[in-house]
């Protein structure tokens, strides 16, 4: 059986992980509790998207994604599109429907702009909604691009939300393949339009259905970075047991044996899916959310449970009928994830 102790140390030095510390960084110069003289902000940093009321009992919602410069320079179309869908994903984490796009693009001439725009241009066609407009610079250095999408939501699902004896759900899209040779599991790109837009419904439909208002999109941080994440924003922890998670046929069971399959779970582990959820549900409403994603054809797995306890704690063999592995991943007690600041 794989070495919970290793897997641990090898998720904790990953890229993933190491890029959503550094947030902590910059959201510690937003608070206005550790850096006098600043102003702070109206909503609290760690959601998916700014949740600003719109007067009427609803929200409107902000996204904004900028994407690493390697990626951007390999493959430009997919990172034009990607943009477009990393968005879309963190306005329906957070309970609401896309309205429109735009985008900061730089590029060192029109060839790799035109590529990139072409990405944009595709999944705004294929998911439904408008690009109207951004800035552009084709004399840079480099290829830059960001992109933020503007959305709505009748009621949220925050970061914030998660509660102790929740169940925590993950919802991924396994009708997909890898996006070589980086850890992206594109479930996306060759998907039917109408498909892609009635599955990104699921959620918001959730949130004012009242069977979720707790969760957020799974990222590059993989299902377990992002874990750490709704859980650090909601002052709470959780046990959750590897066994359960849900995974491609490709990747091997926890049983498999071997630096192959330790590589293959690993790879999951840090994967960023086109379409995946992490969500802390309360416990009577945990089978009713289950099933919305079964009927679409969505991998729906409880992986565990939230905790008072401020400690994530990872399990692994329980479905084999034994004495299951349990080490921890985080205490943030001891240390911060994202937020920059320790729990009480």
């Amino acid at each position: 059986m794989t070495d919970l102790q290793a897997l641990i140390a090898s998720l904790r030095a990953s890229r993933g992980f190491a890029h959503k510390g550094d947030i902590g960084a910059v959201l510690r110069r937003l608070d206005p509790a550790t850096d006098a003289g600043a102003a702070g902000t109206a909503m609290p940093n760690g959601d998916d998207c700014a949740a600003l009321p719109d007067g009427h009992g609803g929200w409107q919602l902000l996204a904004i994604e900028g994407l690493v410069q390697d990626f951007v320079q390999a493959w430009p179309w997919f990172a034009g599109y990607s943009a477009v869908m990393v968005n879309l994903s963190d306005v329906a984490a957070m309970g609401g429907r896309p309205v429109a796009v735009v985008d900061a693009l730089w590029s060192p001439g029109e060839a790799q702009a035109a590529e990139l725009l072409a990405g944009m241009r595709a999944a705004c066609e294929r998911y439904g909604v408008p690009l109207v407009g951004g800035h552009t610079n084709l004399r840079s250095a480099a290829g830059q691009l960001a992109v933020a999408v503007l959305g709505h939501a009748r009621r949220l699902i925050s970061s914030f939300a998660a509660r102790p004896g929740d169940r925590l759900l993950m919802a991924v899209d396994l009708r997909g393949h890898w996006h070589d040779p980086y850890p992206f599991w594109n479930a996306s790109t060759e998907a039917p339009p109408a498909r892609l837009r009635e599955d990104l419904a699921l959620l918001p439909a959730l949130a004012e259905d009242g069977l979720c208002d707790a969760g957020k999109d799974i990222s590059m941080a993989g299902a377990l970075g992002t874990a750490l994440m709704l859980l650090e924003c909601s002052g709470v922890g959780a046990r959750i047991a590897l066994d359960r998670l849900p995974r491609p046929s490709g990747v091997p069971d926890w049983r498999a044996t071997g630096e192959a399959a330790d590589a293959a779970r690993q790879r999951w582990l840090s994967a960023f899916p086109s379409f995946g959820y992490l969500l802390s549900v309360r416990p009577a409403q945990a089978d009713a959310v289950a099933r919305r994603f079964a009927a679409r054809g969505i991998a729906c797995e409880d992986i565990g449970a939230v905790t008072a306890e401020k400690r994530v704690l990872l399990s692994l063999g329980e479905t084999d009928g034994g004495t299951p592995q349990e080490a921890g991943l985080w205490d943030f007690a001891v240390e911060t994830f994202m937020t920059g600041r320790r729990s009480a």
